[in-house]
């Protein structure tokens, strides 16, 4: 089955924003789209609403920056994910996005973690 082309105009200035990182892919998930770069997913679209990867290391600086987490409702109980907004001029160039698209990288990188040890076989 071949995927269409991805055609709105925000999905695809969000991945002119990031392209700073890589060539970004753009997959529709769960009514909005997920960005990814080698693989790794770095944001989200929802409401059309750019939310960059985030992490424990790294929100305080998305926070400090006035930025908003994704949050959403699932059996009645706000949630969150760590995804927050990037500064709203970022949204203006990639110049502007590339020090949040940056740390939205680091963030995926940090989430990847590294390879499990490759198991022997143990002789029997």
């Amino acid at each position: 089955m071949a995927t269409r082309p991805i055609t709105d105009p925000f999905v695809l200035h969000a991945c002119e924003l990031l392209s700073c990182l890589g060539p970004v892919e753009a997959k529709r998930m769960f009514g909005g789209y997920g960005l990814s770069v080698e693989g790794m997913n770095v944001a989200i679209i929802a409401d059309d609403t750019l939310y960059l990867k985030t992490n424990v290391e790294t929100v305080a600086q998305w926070l400090a920056a006035g930025s908003r987490p994704f949050e959403y409702e699932a059996r009645g109980k706000r949630l969150s994910v760590h995804y927050h907004t990037p500064p709203d001029d970022a949204l203006e160039s990639p110049n502007l996005m590339a020090p949040w698209a940056r740390l939205a990288l680091q963030a995926a990188l940090a989430a990847r973690g590294p390879k499990p040890p490759k198991r022997t076989p143990r002789p029997i």
